[in-house]
């Protein structure tokens, strides 16, 4: 038999050198961990930049570190580490779920991963951030700079005078690095002040304290009495008090929920422009900056408007500190302020001759005149309103003027606080120009502004009006007086304002509505997931704040004119000679609502394997109905857009629109089978009450050739019907000779199965005897072995006992030698002496007796030994 072959294993290639040699990045390409971790401790900043070999990602990022690392490799040292190779000790200590992975080192800080897009720039913006965290800030102008930038920014007051390190500057300097490697975007600046004066625009008088500016909410100083002062502390207090007014996306490329998690929270604005990091200035982005500054502006504070560093530089003669010192008093005057809540009031006519009426704008204020701790204004609601209007129309006639070229403001205290008072301006304006849209462009146009506290006219130096939108009264402070200014909190339709990249993003531009061939890479979408719409602002249009403002208030208001953007499917090329007529978004309207045709419209997708298998039946379908009267659609649903009236969530799905009433469009039962005679029973049903008008002879005549084809087709079904059953019954005959075969198949295998019973038993009862025989054999075994084990134990007693005879033996042979000498020496005697006695005679006599008995005894013990052996 076939052996089955072994898996043969191939070793892996030994690595090679991922970057050139001439390349400033150093390549680990073995995986060096340990010599990398060496390198690093001679260099304040190090890049760490762990690859695979076979990684895409991998090989198209090598060229932008390079490029990266050509700018900065006198500053910085660039590492690349292969972590793919089995035998390095990258691989085995580290274990990265992708790849490219970039890590940062500042000294012993680290390691500050890369997250953003693997593009040069980018990569230099965020090498760059980890090189200097901190910007110093040393005269008022740099402040200026440092506060007027969109990011969220961060400042700590230092002395340096008293020690080289004051304390607490690197916990501050830490942190700076903790909200890098907690939020790779670097939307938090942090900043460093070192002169004394500076501090104090801010509030900052003791050293080691931390200030985190915002925008439109109270800026804050980091409660040391409250908080540790760590850096870990002070980055967690920063990232969670900070203010994000306009946010940058940067999706990855991969799988993730970033889009859907930040359009889920609401309506979202999303902005695609040109974005270099590295380049010093943004004029477009600063307009949008501004533009929304403005929009989230709801208590007007003008503390931290873009323009402020163009006021002027402190360390220029000509800057003159009181124009900054009345500007910001005039910006806490309206810091102190909550965004009011207003109505516009129509006065009655006083004479029926004036064509006039006093428009008043009345809001709801409250102001901080004893300046208590801390005011807590709610929502306006019912009763506050009634109360204003109640005040409001009791001095109604402080207001009117027959005509009137200003704009009068006066001021009534509240009945119920002394801290709440209720501001209104008016004007007189013609009644044929009054209206909603006229009153937004033309009311409060007046440069001539009064202002009057409680019914009398006073100095405008000591009462500011508290009306929306109305910031050309002050042209002195340089506000822009747009529209937009605190919308977001005067609208239920708040929209949250993103940034991407369209160098990098421009893909996403295009699935909302961008032109592809625009060479100009700005776009701006609404998307409102709620509602399940998205708007696009006309490409033709320049992206300006302008047009953006605008594009944010029609979206805004109650009834919105914008135009809901429908996705078509530009991939779609129309045949005339199709049966089946394939609608995109733009033809929805003309194929199946303007046509004079009853339209049976299927809803299906690419990826629907049960939509294909429905293809040949509605061809089938439009090829039997008359197409004079009939029309067979179809649309792919993910490719195109249709209002939300004729939505589905599940495919496939029939609608039909008979004519003359296509608002009632009628859906295809669910639980019947998609098939041709219950599409036909389905038309039919629902055409015929298209009019109630008689039929004609025309009519006749098409509905009897329609019923002439359904029956011929009903025939033909028939006749298919017929010679199934036909091959059905052959398929019968066939199946029961199969199942009689089958049947004496089994009688033989029951046979064969008796037969090999019978063996059984008889193989089991040759068992049965084998295993006793066997038994038997085994005792008679067991009994020879244990006698001879006896004969064993017999024969070792015999050896000791002829061990022991032989002993003897030996020592009765030397007495018999010791003997024979005594004789020989005695017949010596006898022979030298014969005259011995009788008695020497007798002894030796008795003596040879004794020696022979003894010799006798020997030889009888020694036969006897012999006999034993």
């Amino acid at each position: 038999s076939c052996s089955r072959a072994k898996d043969v294993t191939m070793p892996a290639k030994l690595p090679v050198n991922f970057f050139s040699t001439r390349s400033p990045v150093i390549d680990l390409f073995r995986g060096q961990l340990d010599y990398a971790d060496h390198l690093r401790q001679d260099s304040e900043i190090v890049l760490y930049f762990f690859y695979a070999p076979w990684c895409g990602q991998s090989i198209a990022a090598r060229e932008e570190i390079e490029h990266v690392a050509s700018r900065l490799s006198d500053q910085v040292l660039f590492v690349a580490v292969n972590c793919w190779w089995n035998q390095g000790k990258c691989r085995k200590q580290k274990h990265f779920f992708y790849f490219p992975v970039i890590h940062l080192y500042h000294q012993s800080f680290g390691p500050i991963e890369y997250k953003g897009p693997m593009s040069a720039v980018y990569i230099e913006k965020f090498v760059r951030r980890v090189m200097t965290p901190l910007l110093y800030i040393s005269s008022r102008s740099k402040l200026l700079d440092f506060l007027s930038n969109y990011e969220p920014g961060v400042l700590g007051y230092f002395e340096f005078n008293a020690s080289p390190q004051p304390p607490g500057y690197l916990t501050f300097f830490t942190s700076a690095l903790h909200s890098l490697k907690k939020d790779y975007l670097g939307t938090i600046r942090f900043g460093v002040i070192t002169d004394k004066h500076v501090a104090e625009e801010i509030s900052l008088v003791h050293s080691g304290s931390v200030y985190l500016h915002r925008h439109v909410n109270t800026s804050l100083i980091y409660p040391n009495d409250i908080m540790n002062y760590t850096a870990e502390n002070i980055c967690k207090w920063a990232l969670e008090n900070r203010e994000m007014l306009i946010r940058w996306l940067r999706p990855h490329g991969g799988k993730s929920l970033l889009l859907n998690n930040e359009l889920k929270k609401g309506p979202a604005l999303l902005i695609f422009i040109p974005y270099n990091p590295l380049a010093e200035i943004h004029p477009l982005l600063d307009e949008i900056t501004k533009v929304a500054l403005e929009y989230h502006n709801c208590n007007k504070s003008q503390a931290a408007e873009p323009d402020l560093q163009h006021l002027g530089d402190t360390d220029s003669p000509a800057f003159d500190s009181s124009v900054l010192d009345a500007h910001m008093k005039l910006s806490e005057t309206f810091s102190i302020t909550k965004y009011p809540c207003c109505n516009t009031v129509v006065l009655p006519q006083w004479h029926s001759i004036s064509r006039t009426h006093n428009v008043c704008e009345l809001c709801i204020n409250q102001t901080l005149g004893v300046k208590p701790n801390k005011v807590h204004v709610p929502h306006c609601n019912f009763l506050e309103i009634e109360a204003a209007l109640d005040s409001f129309y009791l001095q109604e006639h402080t207001f009117f003027q027959v005509i009137s070229n200003t704009i009068e403001c006066s001021n009534f205290l509240s009945f119920y606080s002394p801290f709440s008072y209720y501001t209104a301006c008016c004007r007189t304006v013609n009644r044929n120009f009054l209206s909603f849209i006229s009153s937004e462009k033309t009311i409060f146009q007046t440069p001539k502004v009064a202002f009057s506290s409680h019914g009398k006219k006073d100095n405008t130096q000591h009462s500011i009006p508290h009306i929306e939108d109305r910031n050309c009264f002050i042209p002195d402070l340089h506000i822009s007086g747009t529209n937009i200014t605190g919308l977001s909190c005067r609208t239920n339709k708040t929209l949250n304002l993103y940034l991407l990249d369209s160098n990098l993003f421009w893909i996403y531009a295009e699935r909302l509505g961008a032109s592809r061939s625009t060479h100009l890479k700005e776009f701006a979408a609404i998307v409102d997931l709620k509602e399940e719409v998205h708007y696009v602002l006309d490409q033709n249009q320049s992206l300006v704040g302008s047009t953006l403002e605008n594009f944010i208030k029609n979206f805004s208001i109650l009834y919105s004119p914008l135009k809901r953007h429908l996705v078509d499917d530009s991939s779609v090329h129309f045949n005339e000679q199709r049966v089946i007529t394939e609608v995109t978004t733009n033809t929805f309207h003309d194929t199946v609502f303007l046509s004079e045709k009853n339209v049976l419209l299927l809803y299906y997708a690419q990826w629907c394997g049960f939509c294909a298998s429905l293809n040949h039946i509605f061809i089938q379908l439009a090829r039997l109905l008359p197409p004079d009267n009939f029309t067979v659609a179809r649309i792919d649903i993910t490719r195109n857009d249709l209002p939300w009236e004729f939505m589905t969530d599940r495919l496939p799905t029939v609608l039909f629109f008979p004519h003359q009433r296509k608002e009632q469009s009628v859906k295809f039962p669910e639980d019947f089978s998609v098939n041709l005679p219950n599409l036909l029973k389905f038309i039919l049903h629902h055409s015929s009450l298209s009019s109630s008008e008689p039929c004609t002879k025309e009519c006749l005549h098409k509905e009897t050739v329609l019923q002439q084809g359904h029956i011929s087709h009903l025939e033909r079904e028939i006749q298919k019907l017929r010679s199934e059953i036909g091959a059905l019954h052959q398929a019968h005959d066939q199946l029961e000779a199969q199942l009689s075969e089958a049947r004496r198949e089994e009688h033989r295998l029951q046979q064969q199965k008796h037969t090999l019973e019978k063996q059984h038993k008889t193989l089991q009862l040759h068992s049965e005897q084998l295993q006793a025989t066997y038994n038997q054999k085994n005792q008679e075994l067991l009994e020879m072995a244990q006698k001879l084990q006896e004969l064993a134990d017999a024969s070792e007693n015999l050896l000791k006992e002829n061990t022991l005879l032989r002993i003897l033996v030996a020592s009765r042979e030397g007495k018999l030698q010791s003997k024979d000498e005594i004789k020989e020496a005695l017949q010596s005697e006898q022979i030298l002496s014969e005259e011995n006695d009788v008695s020497v005679s007798t002894t030796t006599a008795t003596l040879e007796e004794k020696r022979i008995d003894n010799i006798d005894t020997i030889e009888t013990e020694h036969s006897s030994g012999n006999r034993t052996e």
